[in-house]
């Protein structure tokens, strides 16, 4: 997934009606990852959807409980998309979701795919993206 958000970003997107041009790659983060495969668990363990997590966390709490600190943070979720693939397109098409992605403030990122068959969509994903 790293290497298909770079080369998103070096060919730059038209996220909804705004240009961005090409900009730098992004670094993989553990210590992010610790905070979207949390995020990602806790959606799929409790069976919902959305950037709020069940004990009231969001995207910055998350980020400061494990330890990142940070001047700029984004975060994108998607749930039930099967593929690397799948997730991007839709991400892609969503002006938001694109916007992080293409955002040149951000340097950081993590993305986590947490599974749980006994839950409505099945497969849960998170990429928090994050700048010290």
């Amino acid at each position: 997934m790293l290497n298909r958000i770079n080369a998103l970003r070096a060919a730059g997107a038209v996220c909804g009606t705004t240009i961005y041009r090409a900009t730098g790659p992004l670094s993989w983060n553990s210590v992010l990852l610790r905070a979207a495969s949390g995020h990602s668990s806790d959606m799929a363990n409790h069976n919902f959807f959305s950037h709020v997590g069940s004990n009231g966390s969001t995207l910055t709490t998350r980020m400061a409980a494990v330890g990142y600190g940070f001047s700029a943070a984004g975060e994108n979720i998607a749930a039930g998309q099967p593929t690397v693939e799948a997730v991007m397109r839709s991400w892609i098409n969503s002006p938001g979701h694109c916007q992080n992605l293409m955002n040149p403030v951000y340097q950081d990122i993590a993305v986590a795919c947490k599974r749980n068959d006994a839950s409505t969509y099945g497969l849960y994903w998170t990429m928090d993206l994050g700048r010290p």
